[in-house]
Formats: structure tokens, C-alpha cells, sequence
């Protein structure tokens, strides 16, 4: 295999100050209102200092805080995007400048558009693959934890070129040569390339029962690479000018890529021969792309991060749950409060952020007893999870090795004892639930703790019958119990919102979809490898689900639409779409969050490597210097309670 381990990354393109604030407040206080200019004011003071925090490139920001702070703008910027389309003419001019991340010095390096929004959306997209791929670029490759990392983030890096290649194809930009379809996709072919080739490193390094069988993927993954470099060094061969642009910033790239082009060739070539035929193949192929840890995992934070990999590929750590997560997440910076205002916290300001729980009434509806009964949820035995789990990782490994998990299991204890405070509001204890259920597949690959003298062991009581109870060692009854209890609790969401009102309405659905998801990944996932009491049994979680078409029914002889608010237009909701229930064009407010919505949606889809999250400095758990470590700038959990009193004071 080829020794050459560089590899490529880009600058982020610079840009001029603008002030976004001033204008865009008096464009809706004209356009609107000013009660409306009130209702939003907050996205636009948050807009404007993500730009400002942009532009500065502040000395002390690391990476993966560049990240978040370019993500948190193109939030923003989506939402207050409609605005764009009715600036007039005496209007305060709004004019973006960029320059070319290449060559910025040039005297073509240079483009700038008035009143319009498209250059900087397509400048933002372009930062936000460059800012991946200087993480990529920034991952010690000589440990296996780092060099998944570097593989997620290329990937990263390559979706957000492919979907600046979709944006020019629904957009006329005039920009530099560096905002070019030319060059975006080159961009996209050069880091899916990058990608590519250390995951063929990886699977070379891994062993297969069949070495007929290995010799096949290693064939195909070698015919790949190759393909994606010579697709990549073509775009530069063919264009003089792209390639004399490169040439500009660093004469040593084109032949870089040119050297992998030979260089995999060659070797696709040789190794063509072993390619099985399709009859010789066997029966279950997985084209899933191996992953970095499933052969190089002596170290326990990279078995642990393997794991949270897999699940995420499956999507089993949660569904798209924009609104509820607007409403009640403390985990979400961006909020809906009191009467519709919309609130955008600092990109980095740390959670918890103030939630709008009085929407939710304290009483479930007598209406619905008919539809879905009122699911108690599964309480369970206290544990002390911290100090067993330690015991194993010291008796198998060492004491430095269980130091360098110690965050995420004071995590994992800290979250199981929240989880089960019934003093807890529904929205807080949604976010323990989640969290706790996040990093307990994390610590499964651990399971069972065989090399243990006194594992732990999980007792859960049955939610309809208390008297009858499971006691296991066995982390999938664990697992099992709180996916029931995430189904159940969405269901009192649902069951607690005010039908009369259109926040109300579209939380109950969100949180019904919600419900239906956990009980589903319950009865796929779980309920056979629990074995627990019979509210775990596939037959009684499938009755459940079923009387949730009945409940959306009886929501939608609910919606506040026609007649009771006026101007309201209905849409089928769709959960993993931007659209927004009884969607008001007219509001600006409802824009904004539509905004938001298709923001959400296209990083969701773009950004898929659940591991790079743990690089983020609002994570709850962390990787640091290899370890997995307990934030420390984020309050704990159980602060969150202590909080309640002074975020009702904020909501006045």
C-alpha cells in the first residue's frame, strides 16, 4: 500500500463586516409590525454576531468551535432568508463580500451581491466542507479512534460540496473561481476520495474468514479510489484555468492527486483478477464500508465510539424532532416562548437553554382515555452504575484505562438517577431519557461483564402491572426499559398539549411521531434480547402502536386550521420533511421557523457521523486528547431542576 499519508484540506474563504441586524429589524417592523420585529428580534441579534464571530476568526477558537459557530449562522441565515426576497430599493443596503479561498489577493478574488442572499449561502456551505476537512486533515491517523475520526469528517466535508453542487443548480451565483460547479465538484470527488482510501487502509488491516471473500472487497474498494481520483484530476487536466487557479495556492496538489491516480490504477489492475463472480459471492454481502474501529479497537475509548458509530448508521439514537425539541429541549439553542417569540441563543452559549413547558398542561385530556391509555412509565431498582462499571474496566484493563472513561461513566450514573425523579417535568426528563440512552449504546459492546466478580444487574418493574418485575444482567432489558419509557412519556406529551392552539397542535403530533418511534426501535431492536416483563413483549408494544393512527385522527378533527384561525393553510405532515403543520405564509414568525426547519433537515442529512458530536464543546460527553471526559463548562443535569424557577421569570 502506498506510504504517502498526506492529506488535503482547504482554507475557509474570507469575507468583509456587514450589519444584518439594523436592517432586517426595520425590514420586518415595516413589512409586519413592530410587535413582530419583537417576536424575532432575537434570531437577528444572534444572525449578527455568528457573521461577526465568523469574520473576526477569533485567535481562540478551535476547530470543531468554528464548526458550531458556522452551523448556528446557517440556522440563522436560513430562517431570515425570505426577507431577502423583498428588500426594495430604498431600502438599507445589506451587500456581502467574499473573497476566494484560493487566492483571495487576486484581482478576479473578489465578488460580492447587494440585497441578495445566494453568494453568502453558497460561501457558507463552502466553509462549512472546509472546516471539516481541517478537522480531517487534524486527526492523529496513527491511532485507529483518529483515524475514523478523520474518515467521518472527509465524508462530512464531501456531502457539503455535493449539496453546494445542488444549490449552483437551482442558483445563478456570480462568484469566484472557487464557487464554481467546477470546482465544488472537485471538491466533492478529492475528499470522498480521501475518505475512501483510508477506509481501504482499514480494510486491508482486517481480517476476514474468507480470504477469497477479502481479496474481493479489497479489489472492488482499490477500483473505487481510483475512480474518484481520476474523476478529480480530470476536472483539473481538462480546465487551464481551474488548474492554474490551484497552482496559485499550492503548485504541489495537482500532482498529489495525479501520483494517487497512478498509483491506484495500477494497483486496481493487479488485483482485478480477484473479483469474485456474482455466483461465487456469498449470500450476505454488506456494502456497508468497514469501519476504522472493527479491527484496531485495543484502546476502550475507540470500542466505545465504535459503537455509538454503528447505531447512529442505524439510526436507532432518535428520530428528526424538530418541533418538539423547539419547544422543550433544553438541548436546543434555538426556542419557541411565550406568545410565539422566537428565541436564537448565543452559538456559544452552553445548555441548558430556558424551554416553554407551560404549554403543556398538567392534566391529561379525559377525551383521549377512549384512544390510547395514559402509559404509566417503568420504574426500576436505583444502581449505582458508576462504581461497577469502574470495578470492570480496572479488573479487565487498568486503572489509567478506567481513567479515561471516568467522565462518561459519571455521566451514565448521574443520567439513570435523573431519569427516575418523578419530580421532573416531561421535557426534562425527555432530555435525561435521551442522553441516558445515547451513552448506555456506548457501553454496550462491554456487555455481558463476564471478567467481573459483581456486574450490575438492571431491575425493572412491569408499567401496568408493578407487582411482577425483571431482574437481569443484561443491558438490552436496560435498553428495552428506557425506549418504553421514551414511547410512553412522548405519549404524555402528546396527550398534554392544547389542541385549541397551533403550537400546541403540531407539538402533539411531533411528539406522537416521537412515541411511535421509540416503541418501534423497541419492538425491532430490543423486546427479543430483554426478555423482561410483558409491557416489553413485541405483541403488547405492537397493540400500543396501533392505537396511534386512531390518536393522530382524533388530533387532526383537532387542528386549529380553517375557520378557527384564519389564513392558516394545512399540509400533510411528513416527519422527515421541512414542512410545518397549518403553515401562516403571511407570518413572518411561521417563516422563520420553516427556515429553520429546512436548515435542520439539510444538515441532518449532510451531517451523519454521530461521533464527530463528541468534538463539540457543548457535548455533555467529550473526546479529549484520546479521552472520553464529562464537560465541565455544561451545568449538570440535575441542575437543570434548579433552574426551572428562574427560566419561568425569563418566559415573563
Amino acid at each position: 500500500m502506498n506510504n504517502d499519508d498526506v492529506v488535503l484540506s482547504i482554507p475557509l474563504k474570507k469575507t468583509d463586516p456587514v450589519e444584518l441586524y439594523v436592517p432586517l429589524r426595520k425590514l420586518v417592523a415595516s413589512k409586519y409590525s413592530e410587535s413582530d420585529a419583537q417576536k424575532v428580534e432575537s434570531v437577528l441579534e444572534t444572525l449578527n454576531k455568528c457573521r461577526r464571530d465568523m469574520v473576526e476568526r477569533r485567535a481562540d477558537l478551535s476547530l470543531p468551535m468554528q464548526r458550531d459557530c458556522l452551523i448556528h449562522y446557517f440556522k440563522c441565515l436560513s430562517m431570515v432568508e425570505p426577507l431577502f426576497t423583498s428588500i426594495s430599493s430604498d431600502a438599507d443596503p445589506i451587500l456581502f463580500v467574499w473573497y476566494d479561498a484560493f487566492n483571495p489577493d487576486h484581482q478576479d478574488g473578489v465578488s460580492s451581491q447587494l440585497n441578495g442572499i445566494e453568494l453568502e449561502k453558497a460561501a457558507v456551505l463552502f466553509n462549512l466542507g472546509a472546516i471539516y476537512s481541517q478537522i480531517a486533515a487534524s486527526c492523529d491517523r496513527t491511532t485507529a479512534l483518529g483515524r475514523h475520526l478523520a474518515i467521518e469528517a472527509f465524508k462530512v466535508a464531501a456531502n457539503f460540496f455535493r449539496k453546494l453542487l445542488q444549490f449552483f443548480a437551482k442558483h445563478v451565483v456570480s462568484a469566484t473561481l472557487d464557487l464554481t460547479f467546477l470546482f465544488a465538484e472537485f471538491l466533492h470527488l478529492l475528499f470522498s476520495a480521501q475518505a475512501s482510501e483510508l477506509e481501504l487502509h482499514e480494510l486491508l488491516n482486517k481480517n476476514d474468514a474468507s480470504y477469497a471473500f477479502q481479496q474481493h472487497r479489497c479489489a472492488l474498494a482499490f477500483r473505487s479510489v481510483y475512480e474518484l481520483y481520476r474523476r478529480a484530476y480530470e476536472l483539473m487536466r481538462t480546465d487551464s484555468a481551474a488548474r492554474k487557479h490551484v497552482d496559485s495556492f499550492d503548485q504541489t496538489w495537482v500532482t498529489h492527486v495525479y501520483q494517487k491516480v497512478k498509483f491506484f490504477e495500477a494497483e486496481a489492475r493487479q488485483r482485478h483478477s480477484s473479483i469474485l463472480p456474482e455466483s461465487e459471492q456469498p449470500d450476505v454481502f454488506s456494502r456497508v464500508k468497514s469501519c476504522a474501529l472493527d479491527h484496531d479497537a485495543e484502546c476502550v475509548t475507540e470500542i466505545l465510539v465504535r459503537r455509538i458509530c454503528k447505531l447512529s448508521r442505524r439510526s436507532k439514537l432518535g428520530p428528526s424532532q424538530v418541533y418538539i425539541d423547539l419547544i422543550l429541549s433544553e438541548y436546543s439553542p434555538f426556542k419557541i416562548m411565550k406568545d410565539g417569540k422566537l428565541v436564537a441563543y448565543p452559538w456559544d452559549m452552553p445548555p441548558p437553554y430556558p424551554t416553554n413547558s407551560a404549554i403543556l398542561s398538567s392534566l391529561m385530556s379525559s377525551s383521549y382515555s377512549d384512544i390510547l391509555a395514559f402509559l404509566p412509565l417503568k420504574k426500576s431498582e436505583p444502581l449505582n452504575l458508576y462504581e461497577s462499571l469502574r470495578n470492570y474496566f480496572v479488573l479487565k484493563y487498568s486503572e489509567s484505562v478506567a481513567k479515561r472513561v471516568e467522565g462518561l461513566l459519571q455521566m451514565l450514573h448521574k443520567l439513570r438517577n435523573e431519569m427516575q425523579r418523578d419530580d421532573l417535568s416531561l421535557p426534562l426528563r425527555r432530555d435525561c431519557l435521551i442522553l441516558y440512552l445515547k451513552y448506555l449504546c456506548m457501553i454496550e459492546p462491554i456487555f455481558p461483564m463476564n471478567a467481573s466478580p459483581n456486574p450490575p444487574i438492571f431491575v425493572w418493574y412491569n408499567a401496568i402491572n408493578p407487582q411482577q418485575h425483571s431482574s437481569q444482567h443484561n443491558i438490552h432489558l436496560e435498553k428495552a426499559s428506557v425506549l418504553f419509557n421514551l414511547g410512553a412519556l412522548c405519549t404524555h406529551i402528546a396527550l398534554s398539549c392544547d389542541q385549541g392552539t397551533i403550537q400546541g397542535y403540531r407539538l402533539a403530533i411531533d411528539a406522537l411521531n416521537n412515541a411511535a418511534h421509540w416503541f418501534d426501535q423497541l419492538s425491532v431492536f430490543e423486546s427479543l434480547n430483554a426478555s423482561g416483563t410483558i409491557d416489553l413483549s413485541e405483541p403488547y408494544i405492537d397493540r400500543v402502536v396501533e392505537q396511534f393512527s386512531g390518536l393522530k385522527l382524533k388530533f387532526c378533527g383537532l387542528q386549529p386550521c380553517g375557520s378557527s384561525l384564519p389564513g392558516y393553510i394545512a399540509l400533510t405532515y411528513f416527519p422527515r420533511t421541512s414542512e410545518l403543520l397549518a403553515y401562516d405564509p403571511s407570518d413572518v414568525t411561521e417563516q422563520f421557523l420553516l427556515g429553520y426547519c429546512k436548515a435542520h433537515y439539510l444538515l441532518e442529512r449532510v451531517c451523519e457521523a454521530t461521533c464527530l458530536d463528541l468534538l463539540s464543546e457543548v457535548s455533555p460527553v467529550k473526546i479529549e486528547d484520546g479521552n472520553l471526559v464529562a464537560n465541565a463548562t455544561l451545568k449538570a443535569p440535575n441542575s437543570a431542576l434548579e433552574n426551572m424557577s428562574l427560566q419561568e421569570t425569563t418566559l415573563q
